[in-house]
């Protein structure tokens, strides 16, 4: 079930002190680098922007299956605040639970994080909006031009939503908009950072890291078994995603603690691998080698219909 997913292991501690300290080393890498950001060259400051905008979502994805915290309001609290500055930790948060259906992975309009559309919203798409949709069925395409699209069809959907008096969606971003503020307070006000230089070195790259992480955690597949990825990661994208690369260890046991997925990967990998079908990358650069210019799938569910 659904709220299982936000439930650790009956033998995880109160308090996972392993993830409290990286939620603590992100934030004081985060003050740091943007304190000292007029030092560094913009060569410098991008990557370890995006860096720490991408390892605090990854955090933020272990605060939704419960840690560092048992209580779901201490994981909110401690992680709430929005670095990439345009999704909602509790719109997420809520959307993501909802991913974790396995039943229902990858199929539009049910899974909150597919990709793909159905093939009567595709005929009924303008020209223009199909081919972008096509440009980031690319890894390039996704990585470029992604945290764009998502930004904007996020934005699009709060507009409607809010507008519409949705209440749950009036609390997520009014409690989103405080934090853009205390953001703004921080990196504009106290550091005197250029806004712009803000998204260009840090919410833009960020995103765009985690958009390589989530590009082919998914594909369509008949059995809801085969539609989840393993990606043997190496060393710096392994700790980057906090090993949820080992993606179908974590969607049979999302409770378990991010730093026990490689051990558990190891001690049952062909029993994982026969469950996913062989869907297996060797690590991020084999998924670039092969998807940079390429789809991985069409863009319309092969699927559905």
């Amino acid at each position: 079930m659904v709220r299982a997913a936000t439930v650790p292991a009956a033998s995880a501690p109160a308090v996972d002190l392993a993830t409290l300290g990286l939620v603590l080393l992100t934030y004081t890498a985060f003050g740091i680098v943007t304190w000292f950001h007029a030092l560094l060259p913009w060569w410098a400051l991008a990557p370890l922007g995006a860096i720490i905008v991408c390892f605090h979502g990854s955090l933020q994805h272990e605060a939704v299956h419960g840690f560092p915290f048992r209580a779901r309001w201490a994981n909110t609290a401690l992680l709430v605040a929005p670095l990439n500055l345009w999704m909602p930790y509790t719109l997420y948060r809520d959307s993501h639970l909802v991913h974790h259906r396995d039943e229902n992975l990858t199929l539009p309009g049910i899974d909150p994080e597919s990709f793909y559309v159905d093939p009567i919203r595709w005929q009924r798409m303008p020209h223009w909006q199909r081919r972008i949709m096509q440009a980031t069925n690319t890894l390039s395409g996704r990585l470029l031009l992604g945290p764009a699209v998502a930004a904007i069809v996020t934005f699009a959907h709060a507009l409607r939503n809010v507008a519409a008096g949705n209440k749950a969606a009036i609390r997520d971003w009014s409690l989103h908009a405080v934090g853009v503020i205390a953001i703004g307070i921080w990196v504009v006000g106290v550091c005197g950072m250029n806004p712009l230089l803000y998204i260009a070195c840090f919410a833009y790259p960020g995103t765009s890291l985690t958009l390589l992480r989530s590009f082919a955690e998914h594909r369509a597949a008949h059995e809801p078994g085969g539609r989840t990825v393993i990606v043997e990661a190496d060393w710096f994208f392994g700790l980057l995603y906090l090993f949820n690369s080992y993606h179908v260890v974590h969607h049979r046991e999302p409770g378990l603690a991010w730093y026990r997925r490689p051990r558990q990967f190891r001690a049952r990998r062909e029993e994982y691998l026969t469950e996913n079908g062989g869907y297996h990358f060797g690590g991020y650069r084999e998924i670039a080698r092969r998807y940079w210019r390429h789809s991985k799938e069409p863009v319309v569910h092969p699927l559905a219909g």
